[in-house]
């Protein structure tokens, strides 16, 4: 039977293998091992980050008095530089899609 012959069969490459070391070149095994390295290193930043931000709530519990231009409050430290970091974040996301917005091509 030829392969143009209805119902002959070809065989299929198997897919969920790697590639040994002699078929998979330099570039591709860094490029392979890279990727893991970046997986690893953002992994660690992002556990590092929420080490200093568990550190930062415990070290600033205390109450801070907030003046206002009509009046004042007394909030928690934590909460105050949570709704910083919340506000200045939702701030940059607005204002790179400004920025997006007024630069796209048209």
């Amino acid at each position: 039977m030829s392969s143009t012959e209805p119902g002959a069969s070809t065989p299929e490459p198997d897919l969920g293998t790697r590639p040994t070391a002699q078929s998979e070149s330099g570039p591709d095994r860094a490029r392979r091992y890279g990727h893991g390295t970046r997986l690893y290193a953002g992994a660690f930043v992002s556990v590092a980050l929420l080490a200093v931000l568990v550190i930062l709530i415990a070290k600033n519990t205390g109450g801070v008095k907030l003046d206002w231009a009509v009046g004042s409050t007394h909030a928690s430290l934590v909460w105050v530089i949570l709704a910083a970091a919340v506000l200045g974040w939702l701030l940059g996301l607005a204002t790179a899609a400004v920025f997006h917005h007024r630069t796209r091509r048209r």
